[in-house]
């Protein structure tokens, strides 16, 4: 489970690096990534194999943060008074740069790391987002960064529950991201480029209805049945797809319809998504949805409660970074796959059900910078309406997999996974040593900020007294 070492043309573009800044500083940090590339790739497959879905990530976040201890950062956990959260601190003073690391699995994604479906383990976690890589690869540039040296403060932020868990907000209440200058991020996908995109704000809520059980032969007027009033609210919430902007997106599960047919359920769940471009636009959606919760309850005699798990913001781009970004990634080039990989990703493209637009080999390139609205949601949308903050793309899963899905558990379990987290540390690597070396940097990526967010006040849609809902991914 070894990285491959650099080829000679990935050795010609850190020679163009060197030339274009003027000095050996970038490059020494790139080869400071690569020396210790292996034991993080190794710690990512810890990870994979692990697979610990949202605030439940113990091992997995014990393993970055040891990895960090031994590197020399002092790491504090339990931030926001979530278990599995973790700062990461080294250096003094001015500038604060930090780092964004993720850890947690989906449910249901158990996979091996080979092209056909064959779970691990039958209905367990796997890691269909890549976070394995995500967090490994964040924590493998802050090493090289250390090692390096800058003057400054570097911080990595060990974030629980991205997946729908809002880790981040809770951090942010806590003060974590207090007196931060920059936050940079990468996420895993199957293209590399840099991002101007936002994504959906995003709120969520588990709806759970309490009826009166009874016998449903025997005497089923006797009993209020929990299961109709989630069955009717999630026909609501159907219809209500016909009144909302195009742009909205609504998913639900039920997380719990009874016990027995023959017992009129006298508890059941469902566990709603709202997303929108527009958090403005967002919270009319989310109101007209827990009428309908209120009015299902209502038809049925059922008593209802809604549990919000979180409530998330539209990502601010922003424009310096992301520049800074395509000018390293357009430097280190993309990712050269080697035969075994290439036989994988066409194997693996061969189970998708449409023809992907992104052609197999295209992640040996860099693409444009992204524009436009992003169709997912996250928890580092709502650090960068606080601090300025952008995500790099970088391909870890073959072109055109999907996110959330086997095929990509199976590619962020090997080395096609590992390749692209390599090139994702190197890059924050480099514009994380722009803005420690060159103050008019951080100047413009402030200023980006401020441009876009324009006098906004950030304020969270959870609930003041909400405290991490650290048992989510639980049904009651």
């Amino acid at each position: 489970m070894s990285l491959p070492i650099w080829s000679r043309g990935a050795q010609a573009a850190a020679a163009l690096l060197i030339s274009l800044a003027g000095g050996l500083l970038p490059a020494q940090v790139t080869t400071k990534v690569d020396l210790h590339a292996e034991r993080l790739g190794a710690v990512s497959r810890q990870i994979w194999e692990l697979a610990e879905v949202g605030y439940k990530e113990q091992k997995s976040s014990a393993l970055l943060q040891e990895e960090l201890r031994r590197a020399g950062f002092s790491v504090e956990s339990g931030t926001g008074g979530i278990p599995t959260a973790f700062v990461a601190t080294y250096g003094t003073g001015k500038p604060v740069i930090g780092l964004m690391a993720e850890y947690d699995a989906l449910p249901g994604l158990s996979q091996e790391d080979t092209p056909q479906r064959a779970p691990r383990q039958a209905n367990a976690p796997g890691h269909g987002c890549g976070h394995n890589l995500l967090g490994a690869g964040s924590v493998l540039a802050a090493i090289a960064l250390k090692e390096q040296g800058f003057r400054g403060t570097l911080k990595v932020f060990g974030t629980p529950a991205e997946e729908g868990g809002g880790g981040k907000v809770y951090m942010i209440r806590a003060g974590a991201f207090a007196g931060v200058d920059a936050v940079l991020a990468w996420h895993p996908g199957d293209a590399n480029q840099a991002s101007l995109r936002t994504t959906l704000a995003n709120i969520t809520a588990k709806f759970r209805f309490r009826g009166v059980a009874a016998h449903a032969a025997v005497n089923p007027e006797q009993g209020r049945s929990a299961l109709d009033a989630v069955m009717l609210f999630n026909h609501a919430i159907d219809l209500l797809r016909e009144h909302v902007p195009q742009e909205t997106r609504l998913h639900y599960i039920i997380t719990q319809g009874g016990v027995a047919p023959n017992v009129v359920p006298d508890f059941a769940e469902v566990y709603v998504y709202a997303r929108h471009p527009s958090m403005k636009v967002l919270d009319n959606v989310w109101s007209r949805i827990e009428k309908a919760a209120a009015g299902a309850a209502l038809a049925t005699e059922t008593r209802q409660e809604m549990a919000i798990q979180s409530a998330v913001y539209n990502m601010l781009p922003n424009d310096a970074l992301a520049a800074l970004y395509d000018r390293h990634l357009r430097v280190l080039g993309g990712i050269q796959y080697g035969a075994g990989e290439k036989e994988f990703a066409a194997k693996l493209r061969t189970t998708l059900f449409a023809e992907p637009e992104l052609a197999l080999g295209s992640e040996a390139r860099i693409q444009p910078i992204a524009q436009g609205a992003g169709a997912g949601s996250t928890d580092a949308a709502d650090v960068s309406w606080v601090v300025p903050t952008s995500e790099l793309s970088v391909a870890t899963f073959a072109p055109g997999i999907p996110f959330h899905s086997w095929q990509s558990t199976a590619c962020a379990g090997m080395s096609i996974g590992r390749k692209g987290m390599v090139l994702a540390a190197k890059v924050l690597a480099l514009t994380a040593m722009d803005l420690f070396t060159e103050p008019a940097q951080l100047t413009a990526v402030r200023q980006a900020f401020d441009q876009r967010r324009a006098g906004f006040a950030y304020q969270s849609r959870l609930p003041q007294d909400a405290k991490p809902p650290l048992n989510y991914r639980d049904s009651k």
